[in-house]
Order: structure tokens, then C-alpha cells, then sequence
């Protein structure tokens, strides 16, 4: 049950949400007859948790709002939940069926930036166990990373540096991918065999740059080795860089900053964006990563609107 304050918020502001739901409604009909494709629009509960609302981190109660709300699917982020017991998973699953809500991606960390066999290993089992998660509850793909350095004294201190690390004492970035790259490989069967695609996003560390990104992607060429694309996450000349990762991209998180940003603020070009995706042919989800500072109840249904409004009609 959702508390009086998030009841009026979600009824004030999720009017904007609905009418431009119903408006895109019509059009989307339109443009599936003249063979156009609107991509469906999802939320991760991080939009909602942050790491710092804890009010709104039970994640079943994210999946009811997103319906609420007017999503078509929920990324759960995998550090949000309360535990990894199959009856969880499975509260999960039925809450996201019986709101007409799809399970549409699982966002996880790992980190393969270490010289210690052991502690990419450790990283290499918790990535398998990520995808049979994603198995359980029926996702079709999971985020993954490359990692970072860890040289960086706290996420502050790298947001401060523009996501630039030094690499570790006596080893440089070649070394990196040669880890990320070996470490990844080790997860492609379970990935196979579970159905789930990996996607690999532009997300700090040997990820901070496309051509970061691309040369793990292109080295693996396996078909269960993709990209997600976070449009937040190139801090200089964004859409350029966007695009060298289009190709492969099967899900898109889509970055908003309502109320300031948290660490940095993009003035992104949603509609230059939704465009340029429209020329690769992308036909996946669009995930809202909410990380302004503004009330998550009044900060998702303005952005899922804005959304729903710049993504009808790709094709």
C-alpha cells in the first residue's frame, strides 16, 4: 500500500504520464499501419532507490508504481534486492504478470580490472550466478561491466575526474582487456545456455570510451556478447560516441536529470538521439535511469512522458 504523500504525488504528476500515454496511443497505431514501430518504454528501480531513498527501495513496490505509472517494463538492478531466495524471485515475477508489466533487463557490477586471478574469478562466478537470476525471473538480458581500476578513492572522487582512472601500479589498460576480455569469455556459456544476453555498457573503467566498449565486443563476436547504451555516460561529444555502439545495441538506458544531477548533469538531445537509433533500426526498450534530484514520484512520470513522446514511431 502505497503512504498518502506518494498517492497524491503519483495522481498530480503521473496525469502528465497519462495524457501523454493516450495521446501516443493514436499515433502509435498510425505508424504500426504504415509500418513505423514505437519502442516500448521501461524504468530500473534504481530511478526509484537511487542508493539513498530507502523508502522506495523494495522492489516489488517499484514494479507496482512503474505500472501505475504507465511503463511497459521494469530493469531491476540487482544490488536493490533483498535477497536472491527463489520465493523472492518468483513474488517478483507474478507482481510484474499480474501488472501487465515486463521483466525487461537485470542490471549487475562486476569487476575484471585486477591483476589477482582469484578476485576475477570472484567476479566471474558472480556473473553466472547474475544470469541464472536472470533466468529465474525470466530477463532476457543482463547489464555488464568491465569494472574500474579502483584507484579512485570513492565514486565521487572518479565523477570528479570525468570517469578518467589511472590504471594500477606496474600494469596499464592492455593488461585490462586482456582480463575483461578472458573473463567474459568464462561467462558466455551460462549466458548461452540460460538465454541470456550480455550486454556490455559504456559504464566507467575500460568502458569510459566506444572504442573501449567495441574492442571487448568485437574480440568475444559471439552473439550473446551485445551493448547496452547508457546515454549518460559519455561526458564529452555524447552523440558521436553513441553511435559507434548503436549497431549492437539491445537495450538503451536513457538518463534524466530533473531537479540537478546527482554527480553531473547532460543536456541530452532525446529526439537527435531517438533519430539517430531510428537510422540502426533499434526496436528494443528504452529503460528511464532517473538520477536527478527531484522527488522520484515527480521526477519519473515527467521523464517517462518526455520519452514516450521523442520514442513513438522508430522504426
Amino acid at each position: 500500500m502505497h503512504n498518502r504523500r506518494e498517492a497524491i504525488q503519483i495522481a498530480a504528476v503521473g496525469a502528465v504520464a497519462a495524457l501523454a500515454a493516450r495521446s501516443t496511443t493514436v499515433s502509435a497505431a498510425e505508424e504500426r499501419s504504415a509500418g513505423q514501430h514505437s519502442n516500448r518504454i521501461a524504468v530500473s528501480t534504481y530511478s526509484f532507490w537511487q542508493f539513498r531513498h530507502q523508502e522506495l527501495r523494495d522492489v516489488e513496490g517499484c514494479i507496482n508504481r512503474s505500472a501505475e505509472m504507465g511503463f511497459d517494463g521494469v530493469e531491476i538492478l540487482h544490488r536493490q534486492m533483498e535477497t536472491e531466495e527463489n520465493s523472492y524471485l518468483q513474488k517478483l515475477k507474478r507482481a510484474a504478470f499480474v501488472n501487465g508489466i515486463d521483466l525487461c533487463g537485470f542490471s549487475t557490477h562486476q569487476g575484471f580490472l585486477s591483476p589477482d586471478e582469484a578476485v576475477r574469478q570472484k567476479n566471474i562466478d558472480h556473473t553466472i550466478r547474475c544470469i541464472e537470476l536472470a533466468y529465474k525471473l525470466g530477463i532476457p538480458t543482463i547489464r555488464v561491466n568491465t569494472g574500474t581500476w579502483g584507484t579512485s578513492k570513492n565514486f565521487d572522487e572518479l565523477m570528479k575526474n570525468r570517469g578518467i582512472e589511472k590504471p594500477r601500479e606496474g600494469f596499464t589498460d592492455e593488461d585490462g582487456f586482456g582480463w575483461v576480455i578472458d573473463s567474459l569469455e568464462k561467462c558466455l556459456p551460462a549466458a548461452e545456455r540460460c538465454g541470456v544476453l550480455l550486454g556490455l555498457e559504456n559504464h566507467w573503467g575500460l568502458g569510459r570510451t566506444p572504442e573501449g566498449v567495441m574492442r571487448v565486443v568485437n574480440a568475444i563476436d559471439s552473439s550473446w556478447l551485445q551493448v547496452t547504451m547508457d546515454t549518460g555516460n559519455f561526458l564529452e561529444d555524447p552523440y558521436e560516441r553513441l553511435e559507434q555502439l548503436a549497431k549492437k545495441t539491445v537495450l538503451v538506458q536513457a538518463k534524466t536529470y530533473h531537479g540537478g544531477g546527482l554527480w553531473y548533469q547532460l543536456d541530452l538531445d532525446y529526439p537527435r538521439i531517438a533519430k539517430m537509433l531510428q537510422r540502426y533500426k533499434y526496436r528494443g526498450y528504452v529503460s528511464l535511469e532517473f538520477e536527478g534530484r527531484e522527488d522520484p514520484l515527480a521526477g519519473i512520470p515527467k521523464s517517462l512522458a518526455m520519452l514516450r513522446e521523442t520514442f513513438a514511431g522508430n522504426s
